[in-house]
């Protein structure tokens, strides 16, 4: 049986820790959103710290197109992780409609996860030295604050499991994520 996890959070929650642990749990590909997002910050000549421009968004929606149309493509038996941040704004429950599509055509379970953080944790989160090697990770406290008082974080729909990353170990909630979804025998 396949599985597609959709690990859903705010820059800081933990989505590519707990993806990696929920990979090496699973054996499951991680395709974390910066596979798609950083060849096209870097084209853009971006560094973790600058906005990002509006006009970067539509090139890495379309690396996400490619992304995905390779995932369906893929042996029908392997299951997917991916991690991403959808806002509260018009269209991101078309992305999350997007990956439910996948995961039907797919014939794969389809897992919705959100992960939450206390504001304040998620500020300390994006300046630890961590998240500037090797990602272009949003490492601004006043973006994170402005991105998150502004778009917000799309509701979890009916049916996701919800996790609090704040005292819960990267590990263990791989855990909780495969034992929700049926994924350990």
């Amino acid at each position: 049986m396949a599985f597609l996890y959709l690990l859903v959070g705010p820059p800081g929650s933990g989505k590519r820790t707990v993806g990696r642990h929920l990979s090496a749990l699973t054996g499951a590909p991680l395709l974390d959103n910066h596979i798609t997002n950083d060849p096209i910050f870097q084209a853009f000549g971006l560094d973790g710290v600058r906005p990002v421009p509006p006009e970067a968004w539509p090139f890495a929606s379309r690396m996400r197109a490619v992304l995905r149309e390779a995932v369906r493509a893929s042996p029908p038996d392997l299951s997917h992780i991916f991690t991403v941040y959808l806002s509260n704004q018009p269209g991101e429950a078309d992305s999350l409609e997007r990956f439910r599509a996948l995961a039907e055509a797919r014939g794969a379970t389809f897992v919705p996860v959100w992960l939450t953080c206390p504001l304040d944790e998620l500020a300390r989160r994006v300046t630890l030295p961590e998240r500037s090697t090797g990602r272009l990770k949003l490492r601004d406290p006043e973006q994170l604050r402005a991105l998150l008082r502004d778009a917000g974080i799309l509701p979890a729909p009916p049916g996701a499991l919800r996790i609090d990353t704040t005292e819960l170990a990267p590990a263990d909630a791989a855990l909780l994520i495969a034992s929700h979804a049926g994924a350990l025998f």
